[in-house]
């Protein structure tokens, strides 16, 4: 049996998607980029590294966003963010800078995080072109 979707359905439902898809650019433009490389140089180069395989203190955050978290390979991660099943979006990552050990509590960053909510944005920009 072949269902079809009625005409006035399918026309808000393509609406809707037309709003996320519009939404995406303006969500990525929220945060500058090269702004962001410097806060990544200040918060966080001493423990994370951008190159692909290299890990320090902390994983290599080479192509992180949008990546699971504790995926890294060669990398002791906390039982915790293995756990979390978190998948590092722009969307998580901003509660996730913002306060570490409330998103992910017994997690091993040594993080206090960046409350500024401008500066997380263009952090996030910034690690969002690490690929």
């Amino acid at each position: 049996m072949t269902r079809t979707i009625p005409a006035r359905t399918l026309t808000a439902l393509l609406a809707g998607l037309a709003l996320l898809a519009g939404a995406l650019p303006r969500a990525q433009a929220a945060g500058d980029a090269k702004i962001g490389a410097d806060l990544f140089a200040e918060h966080c180069s001493e423990c994370h590294s951008l190159k692909e395989g290299k890990n320090k203190k902390g994983p290599s955050l080479f192509a992180g966003v949008g990546r699971k978290a504790a995926t890294v390979a060669d990398f002791a991660y906390s039982e915790p963010l293995k756990a979390s099943g978190i998948v590092w979006t722009a969307e998580a990552l901003d509660p996730y800078l913002t306060l570490p050990k409330k998103v992910v509590p017994g997690g091993k960053m040594k993080y206090d995080g960046l409350p500024d909510a401008k500066a997380r944005a263009d952090l996030i920009a910034f690690l969002a072109t690490v690929h």
